[in-house]
């Protein structure tokens, strides 16, 4: 083995690493990936995972103010994009990164939005329908697009079919980070200051306002649905899984009151994950 080929392993052993430590559900979901399917997806993860704990966790507790984790967002993108030109970094979540994103075929494209709405989460605590959408774009909606390009890596569509996979990225990374925003209503107005949802007072959070969210991510969740089973099978399953645990989020949503939401997390419990997965693996949708 080449001293390249040793560096490229361990930056992807590394990426691994972090999804099966930050994340039961994604992590169960990604064991459904195809060999090669899954170490891209896990190098993608690994990535948005670190953005994430620069704006949201490990900075905020090490003690960095908002400008120092701005800086440091800079830096992790700037060291992105450099990876991703030149095919080397010396950190090594950010060198697995850009194996995948130069093997798969994307960069600045879905980067730059990406990052622009983590730095977003620095300033911003409240959103109009114009920031939310352009938030939810680069902050999840680009992820799924990346993971897309990973699952049809070396498979051939035709324009229409592109078109349709597309939308279902979108449509699921859309439902994904709408539903992380219900879920955490009350944690990141309490601990960031953050409301996310346009027109939505965490204070006077109503059923009504309850209703038209999850309404809306439904409609998401439709959509993405609908183009899983044409999904290669090196994804189909693992997407089906993460598809299903998300709308079984939904539903629990659903089934909470206002109030409670503005006081609890809702989780899905392990033995409803196991089912959701043994369902996905057998290539059904679980009973409800």
């Amino acid at each position: 083995m080449t001293r390249r080929a040793l560096y490229d392993r361990v930056a992807e052993e590394t990426a691994s690493v972090v999804i099966r430590r930050y994340s039961t559900s994604f992590g169960l979901a990604s064991k459904l990936l195809g060999p090669g399917v899954r170490q891209h997806v896990e190098n993608i993860y690994a990535l948005v995972r670190v953005a994430d704990e620069i704006v949201d966790g490990a900075a905020v507790e090490s003690g960095l103010d908002a400008a120092g984790a701005a800086r440091q967002l800079d830096q992790l993108e700037r060291e992105t994009d450099s990876a991703v030109a030149e095919g080397f970094s010396a950190n090594l979540v950010v060198h697995a990164f850009a194996l995948t994103a130069r093997e798969t075929g994307f960069g600045r494209d879905y980067t730059a939005p990406f990052f622009e709405s983590m730095r977003t989460d620095l300033t911003a605590t409240e959103h109009d329908r114009e920031s939310f959408d352009r938030y939810v774009y680069g902050s999840a909606e680009v992820v799924g697009l990346m993971c897309l390009h990973a699952f049809l890596l070396g498979v051939p569509v035709t324009t229409a079919e592109q078109e349709r996979f597309v939308l279902g990225a979108r449509s699921l990374g859309a439902a994904f980070q709408k539903v992380n925003f219900l879920r955490d209503l009350a944690a990141d107005f309490e601990t960031l200051g953050r409301s996310y949802f346009p027109g939505v007072s965490v204070d006077s959070f109503t059923e009504e306002d309850k209703i038209r969210l999850l309404d809306d991510i439904d409609d998401d969740l439709r959509r993405s649905a609908s183009v899983i089973p044409d999904l290669p099978a090196s994804s189909r399953k693992a997407v089906a899984l993460a598809q299903g645990l998300f709308a079984e989020l939904s539903i629990r949503l659903r089934a909470t009151p206002a109030e409670q939401l503005r006081r609890v997390r809702v989780r899905v419990p392990n033995p409803v994950k196991l089912r959701i997965a043994t369902a996905a693996l057998a290539g059904r949708k679980a009973r409800a």
